[in-house]
């Protein structure tokens, strides 16, 4: 214990006026420099300005929200597309700049927020469901994401004050907005999408150094805990009979990273509901392994394209950097990896493979 975060301590960049709040260690990670120069920085989508009276691809389809409509589906990838676009490119160019240490990949990187940030995009209050969801999500792409900036070693941003202030005081807007978009949820009825609009605002609230919005993520995190069944379900997302299975491991990615935030500003919650996220993830995994678990609780037969991807596995890695995984669950993590997803803030494995977490695995 004592080793793991002397290492963690040495990861901290000595910087004038450092945050309170931190993240997980992986985020302090240089830049490895190499010789050359970035391509040009491609021409990102424009700031999306506009109201978020955006489709769900489910439109229509009753409580379950489970079949696809292929017409809402296709309104909702074309409004969708300028916000997963900048998600998108804003983590690629993070990743290639701490792949090889290129200020242009820096420079695109904040250029793009920079406009996002000037235009106050994604603000709006009027929105659908999906609209704010889409908030929410792009929030989280893009606080994950700079915050591998913030807290390097290579201290990127230092100097750069004049760009970084506008970006850091929109982000905090999306925070806020985002805690409005979904504070007033029924109890009964929270389930993905309050942990994914948790872990967004847990990530905007590292980069503002907000305590307000990470206190309101970690309540949000401790009902999602909770929320986890003696067998290992979320209740909640049982109801969504054939895609029941998809979205229980849809829901690890951000109870996981929200679990790894949490432990490293001191926040310890693997105990809590009788160690529940670890009953939780054992469920999933059993499932993955064998849908018929999840056919036999719901009585429907498992949608399972949502899970073709090593990506949507992502959460395996803070999982495995908490508690001690199984030999079978290590073994399947290292045969996927590296495992990227941008809507949790790119290469995971490159987070919490290396360095130590702080804590202890138990």
């Amino acid at each position: 214990m004592k080793a793991w975060i002397a290492v963690l301590a040495s990861l901290v960049p000595v910087l004038a006026g450092a945050t309170d709040l931190v993240p997980p260690g992986g985020y302090y990670l240089p830049a490895t420099l190499k010789k050359g120069e970035a391509e040009t920085c491609p021409v990102v989508a424009r700031p999306y300005v506009g109201d978020l009276m955006i489709p769900s691809k489910y439109e229509g389809s009753g409580p379950a929200r489970d079949q696809l409509n292929k017409a809402s589906n296709a309104r909702y990838q074309a409004q969708a597309e300028q916000i997963r676009v900048l998600e998108k490119m804003v983590n690629k160019q993070v990743a290639a700049w701490l792949r090889l240490g290129r200020q242009g990949h820096l420079d695109c990187a904040l250029e793009w927020l920079g406009q996002w940030a000037a235009a106050e995009a994604l603000l709006s209050r009027q929105y659908t469901h999906t609209g704010k969801s889409m908030r929410k999500w792009a929030l989280g792409s893009i606080s994950s994401a700079y915050l591998r900036l913030k807290f390097s070693r290579s201290q990127p941003l230092a100097g750069r004050e004049a760009q970084t202030r506008p970006i850091e005081a929109w982000i905090g807007r999306l925070g806020q907005q985002v805690v409005a978009d979904w504070r007033d949820q029924p109890l009964e009825r929270l389930n993905n999408h309050q942990y994914w609009a948790a872990w967004a605002v847990m990530a905007a609230s590292v980069v503002v150094d907000r305590r307000d919005l990470f206190d309101w993520s970690v309540a949000q995190l401790r009902i999602g805990v909770s929320q986890v069944d003696a067998e290992g379900y979320l209740p909640n997302e049982l109801r969504r009979e054939t895609r029941a299975l998809a979205y229980h491991n849809y829901s690890m990615g951000p109870l996981m990273m929200m679990m790894a935030f949490a432990q490293a500003n001191g926040i310890d919650l693997r105990t809590d509901n009788h160690r529940a996220i670890q009953r939780l993830a054992t469920r999933v995994e059993q499932g993955i392994e064998n849908p018929r678990r999840f056919e036999e609780k719901t009585g429907f037969k498992q949608e399972l394209e949502d899970l073709q991807e090593d990506g949507k596995f992502a959460w395996l890695e803070p999982y495995c950097a908490l508690y001690r995984c199984a030999p079978s669950t290590e073994e399947w993590r290292r045969s996927i990896e590296p495992l990227k997803t941008y809507r949790l803030g790119g290469d995971i494995t490159q987070l919490f493979a290396t360095p130590p977490q702080l804590g202890e695995r138990d």
